[in-house]
């Protein structure tokens, strides 16, 4: 079984797993890799009948498709997100904006993270995704949603995701 790589401990420059430099907790990094070609995992992160299954509640998740387009996240308890994509290069990189601590924003640069995933083609026609988050330092997050918004939950939230994202990609493969 394939799991995310998520490694808190710092190398000799006193960086962590993420690139964070002496505990400044600003990007978070996950990889995984999924036995499904590139282009069904980019459907699986692209497409509303997938997004609601894999980061939602199950339902499909409207989805402007283009750079200024909205994808509406349903985070169930923590709240509905409308994010803004950033950037669309299928089936390669796909980026948005998300304004976890304010949920019911536009996400926008000042109330967000910018959210990228990288899709790469394995020798065995799988693929390896990779997510990146950054810009937790730039964003002011209420105090009652750290616990929900911030850089330790997303943390942990990403592990998680990776994981749901490889498992929902790989059954649909079977």
């Amino acid at each position: 079984m394939s799991t995310p790589s998520n490694s808190n401990s710092t190398d000799e420059r006193g960086d962590d797993r993420d690139g964070n430099r002496n505990g400044n907790r600003n990007r978070i990094e996950r990889e995984i890799s999924i036995a499904a070609p590139v282009e069904r995992v980019w459907a699986v992160l692209t497409e509303p009948e997938h997004v609601g299954s894999w980061f939602g509640q199950g339902e499909p998740t409207p989805v402007d498709l283009r750079p200024g387009g909205i994808m509406h996240l349903d985070h169930g308890e923590y709240g509905r997100f409308p994010t803004t994509i950033v950037t669309v290069d299928p089936p390669h990189r796909f980026s948005y904006r998300w304004a976890s601590a304010h949920p019911g924003e536009v996400a926008v640069e000042g109330n967000s993270t910018l959210v990228e995933f990288t899709l790469t083609p394995e020798g065995d026609g799988g693929t390896r995704l990779r997510v990146v988050e950054t810009g937790f330092a730039e964003i002011e997050i209420p105090e009652d949603r750290i616990k929900t918004a911030g850089y330790e939950s997303h943390s942990e939230g990403w592990t998680a995701q990776m994981e749901n994202v490889r498992r929902y990609t790989e059954r649909l493969a079977a």
